[in-house]
């Protein structure tokens, strides 16, 4: 994945907010993924519509961060999302 590419939750995928926990959860089929807050707040932007590099640029400039940082941190976090088959790219 690049920073031109548009994520979204495969096909019966999604992040869900476990209330009792207080935890965010990745579920897909037949199988769920513990969230941390760093994934959590890269995920909650995935919407089939924002590219990586808008989802970085908002990332940076909501936690003032340098931007090289985060992008590398996001790259690689949805790369490994993909390789697991929880992320597709829309474009």
């Amino acid at each position: 994945m690049s920073e031109q590419t548009v994520p979204a939750f495969a096909r019966g995928t999604r992040l869900q907010h476990d209330r009792v926990r207080d935890q965010w959860i990745i579920q897909a089929p037949e199988r769920a993924f513990l969230a941390d807050p760093v994934a959590a707040e890269i995920l909650r932007r995935v919407d089939g519509h924002t590219s990586l590099g808008g989802i970085i640029d908002a990332l940076a400039e909501a936690f003032r961060a340098p931007r090289e940082v985060i992008a590398r941190d996001v790259l690689a976090m949805a790369g490994d999302l993909a390789g697991r088959q929880v992320l597709v790219s829309v474009t």
